[in-house]
C-alpha cells in the first residue's frame, strides 16, 4: 500500500468547452439583449432521489471549485467557436477575458441531501452564471452518485475495508473521479495510481489471473510473487482448484501469509471453506479479500462469511444501477430591472409533469431531536428562524471567483460518516424505501 501524506497540484487544463452549444448562444443573445448583466442566482437541487434511495451524498464540490477557477477561453478555443461560428465576434471578444468573479456557496462536500436540498448556490451576472451550468451538473451528478453508492457499500461492509478497483470499467479520466467520490463515501483504497497520485488516496494492488497464467504451475507463480513482494502479500487462488491453491499458497508463504483473493463462486460457501482451510494449515492471521462483481448487497449477503475485505469495481463506478442523481441548475432569482444595486426578485418555472421548482435564494437547516437525531430536512427563503440559526447547511464556498473552503479529502470523508450517524437508523436500511427525511418548505 502507498500512501502519500496529501494529493499532489497538478496542473487543471481550462474546463470552459465542458458546457453545452447553448449556454453560448443563449450568452450571445443576452449580451444584445443588454440583459447579460443582470444580477442572477442559479441554484443545483434534485426533485426526488434515485428510486429506492435514502439519502443523497455531496460529493465532487472540490473538483467544481477547480473547474470554475479555471474556466476560461483561451486562444485555441477561441479559434474553435469562431471556426465553427458557435457565436458572434462580439461575444468572442467578452469570452476572451472570461473570469466568474461571482460568490458560490453550498452544501459542505460529504453532507447527505434530499430533494429540493439546494446544494449549491451560485451568484453573479446571468452572462457569468449560465456558463457554469454544465461543468458543475457534470461533477456533481456523477461523484454524488458513486459516493452514494459507497456509502451503501460501506454500511455494508460494516467496518470491514473496501477497494474501489473500478477503472477499467469506466472512461479513464471518470476513473479518477470515481476514485476519488469512493474514498469519500467510506473507501478505504484503490487499485487507480493516478487517482492516488492526484488526490492522495492509498492505493493497492498485488496480481491478476494473467500473472497466473505466465507461469508453468502456480506454485512458481506464488514463489515469484512471494520473493519478490514478502509473503504478506495477496495471492490470487482461484484460477485453477482454490483448495490446492490454498494449500499451495500456505507452503510457499508459510503461517505468515498475507491474504487470499477469491474472484469467482459461490463467495459465501467458498470464504467459509477457505477460512477453515487457512486455520488447519496454520496460517490463522492470513486474510481473505473478495472480489467478482460486487454491490452493496451482495457486501450485506456476506456479513456472516469470513471476509476480509472487498474489491469493488463495475457497480461502484456505475451508482449501483443510479449513474446519475438527477440534479438540475435553474435559475432562482435575478435583479428586478438593470439598474446597479437592484433587489433580487424570485423566479421559477411553471410547474409540469411534476417538475416543482420554487423561486427565490435559500437555505436550508436541519433541526434534530433530543438525542441529536435528524428530524427534518428545512429549506427556505427569507430569514432563517432564530431556532435554526445553528443549523444551517449551506456555506460559503467562493467569493469573488476565489476558492475559501478549500480541504483536505479526508475531512470531506469524515464529515460524511457524521452526517450519516446522524440520519435515522433506517437510513442504513439497504431495502427500497422514501428519503429517511422529509423536505419541509417554508
Amino acid at each position: 500500500m502507498t500512501q502519500p501524506p496529501a494529493g499532489l497540484p497538478v496542473t487543471v487544463p481550462s474546463t470552459a468547452l465542458f458546457t453545452d452549444h447553448y449556454e453560448l448562444t443563449m450568452l450571445q443573445a443576452a449580451l444584445r439583449a443588454g440583459t447579460a448583466h443582470r444580477r442572477s442566482v442559479f441554484e443545483v437541487f434534485t426533485r426526488r432521489l434515485p428510486e429506492g434511495r435514502r439519502y443523497g451524498v455531496v460529493a465532487g464540490t472540490g473538483r467544481v471549485l477547480d473547474a470554475v477557477e479555471n474556466f476560461r477561453f483561451e486562444p485555441a478555443l477561441l479559434d474553435f467557436l469562431r471556426e465553427r461560428r458557435v457565436v458572434d465576434e462580439a461575444t468572442l471578444d467578452w469570452l476572451a477575458d472570461y473570469r466568474f468573479h461571482g460568490d458560490v456557496d453550498g452544501y459542505r462536500e460529504g453532507e447527505v441531501y434530499f430533494p429540493g436540498s439546494p446544494i449549491l448556490r451560485v451568484e453573479g451576472s446571468f452572462a457569468e452564471c449560465v456558463l457554469l451550468e454544465t461543468v458543475i451538473l457534470s461533477i456533481l451528478n456523477h461523484d454524488s452518485a458513486v459516493a452514494a453508492a459507497a456509502s451503501r457499500m460501506a454500511v455494508a461492509a460494516a467496518g470491514r475495508p473496501l477497494i474501489e478497483m473500478g477503472a477499467r470499467r469506466t472512461h479513464e479520466l471518470a476513473a479518477v473521479a470515481a476514485s476519488r467520490a469512493a474514498y469519500l463515501g467510506g473507501f478505504s483504497s484503490t487499485s487507480d495510481l493516478a487517482a492516488g497520485f492526484r488526490y492522495g488516496i492509498p492505493t493497492v494492488g498485488t496480481s491478476a489471473h494473467a500473472f497466473t497464467l505466465l507461469h508453468d504451475s502456480e506454485r512458481e507463480a506464488f514463489t515469484a510473487q512471494v520473493e519478490s513482494l514478502g509473503t504478506g502479500t495477496t495471492l490470487l487462488v482461484d484460477t485453477y482448484d482454490i483448495a490446492e491453491a490454498v494449500r499451495t499458497a500456505v507452503e510457499v508463504a508459510g503461517p505468515g501469509l498475507g491474504a487470499v483473493r477469491i474472484d469467482s463462486g459461490d463467495l459465501l460457501v467458498i470464504a467459509h471453506r477457505v477460512r477453515q482451510q487457512l486455520d488447519e494449515l496454520g496460517a490463522r492471521e492470513a486474510r481473505i479479500v473478495v472480489t467478482s462483481d460486487l454491490d452493496e448487497h451482495a457486501i450485506a449477503s456476506l456479513a456472516a462469511a469470513p471476509v476480509d475485505a472487498y474489491g469493488v469495481g463495475t457497480q461502484l463506478v456505475t451508482g449501483s444501477g443510479h449513474p446519475t442523481c438527477s440534479m438540475v441548475y435553474k435559475l432562482v432569482a435575478r435583479a428586478d430591472g438593470d439598474a446597479p444595486g437592484a433587489p433580487l426578485k424570485p423566479v421559477a418555472k411553471k410547474a409540469l409533469g411534476g417538475k416543482l421548482s420554487v423561486g427565490g435564494v435559500k437555505w436550508a437547516a436541519r433541526p434534530t431531536d433530543e438525542r441529536g437525531v435528524a428530524e427534518a430536512e428545512v429549506v427556505g427563503t427569507g430569514a432563517v428562524p432564530p431556532e435554526l440559526a445553528d443549523r444551517q447547511l449551506v456555506v460559503p464556498l467562493m467569493r469573488e471567483g476565489r476558492a475559501v473552503a478549500r480541504e483536505p479529502l479526508r475531512e470531506a470523508r469524515e464529515r460524511h460518516v457524521r452526517a450519516r450517524e446522524g440520519l435515522p437508523l433506517s437510513a442504513t436500511q439497504l431495502s427500497r424505501g422514501e428519503p429517511v427525511l422529509p423536505t419541509r418548505y417554508l
